[in-house]
């Protein structure tokens, strides 16, 4: 028997946001769900409106797209709000993953909250929660911290303050700085701080350095840097 509230979850409703999350990788991630919603809204607006549109042209998706990134979120979340109010149902969507966790979407829900505007999220892949779910370290507490500042002086200070800190630590780190951030991580907690340096995840090269921070610093030498990292630090009394 067909469930009829299940069907209608796949019917975008007039003046509702949807944050739909989006493969980080293999496009056989999207739900059957976010497909549905992408397929039928007004509008979708987008981090690169070119990513977006090459994913849902193989999808067979033609759809209206916007551009909404980090340099004009705030200007960009008013008008997609006022569009909303007028009826227009909206997906937002990042290059990857789940909206708003260190890629736009934020100021655009939170727009919609303060003038009551319903927002939907339409769940699925996110580097995040993939990482931490295949990683070995604890997952009954965590903080994720997405980017670490660019300078080493910023990065030392925040891993000296949680030094102690009781649950597993969780960031994004660039392919430019994640050596780096290895070397000072060594450096700061110690060559034996259980760590995991995992990228690309559920692309063709996937790959997760499980272990004491200084064994993988050194598999990390031997390895490209190419791609999109999530780093992960165990808490400090934690041993694999």
């Amino acid at each position: 028997m067909t469930d009829p509230a299940a069907n209608a979850s796949l019917l975008p409703q007039p003046g509702h946001l949807y944050v739909v999350a989006t493969p980080i990788g293999n496009l056989a991630d999207l739900t059957g769900r976010a497909r549905a919603i992408l397929g039928a809204v007004d509008l979708v607006a987008c981090e690169d409106t070119r990513t977006t549109g090459a994913m849902l042209a193989r999808l067979g998706i033609r759809r209206e797209l916007v551009a909404y990134h980090e340099h004009n979120e705030t200007e960009a979340a008013g008008r997609l709000a006022d569009l909303l109010a007028g009826g227009k149902s909206i997906a937002v969507v990042s290059d990857a993953g789940t909206p708003g966790l260190s890629d736009p979407g934020f100021r655009v829900v939170r727009a919609c909250r303060r003038r009551g505007l319903p927002v939907v999220p339409v769940p699925g892949p996110s580097a995040l929660t993939a990482v931490l779910s295949a990683s070995g370290l604890p997952t009954n507490g965590f903080l994720f911290v997405g980017f670490l500042p660019p300078k080493s002086a910023a990065r030392t200070a925040f891993l000296e303050k949680h030094r102690e800190f009781p649950y597993t630590l969780a960031l994004y780190e660039s392919c430019h700085r994640i050596d780096k951030a290895v070397d000072e991580i060594v450096a700061t907690l110690g060559p034996v701080r259980v760590i995991c340096v995992a990228k690309e995840i559920t692309k063709l090269h996937e790959t997760f350095l499980v272990g004491p921070a200084r064994e993988v610093q050194t598999r990390l030498t031997q390895a490209s840097l190419k791609g999109e990292f999530v780093l992960l630090i165990a808490p400090f009394s934690f041993e694999l």
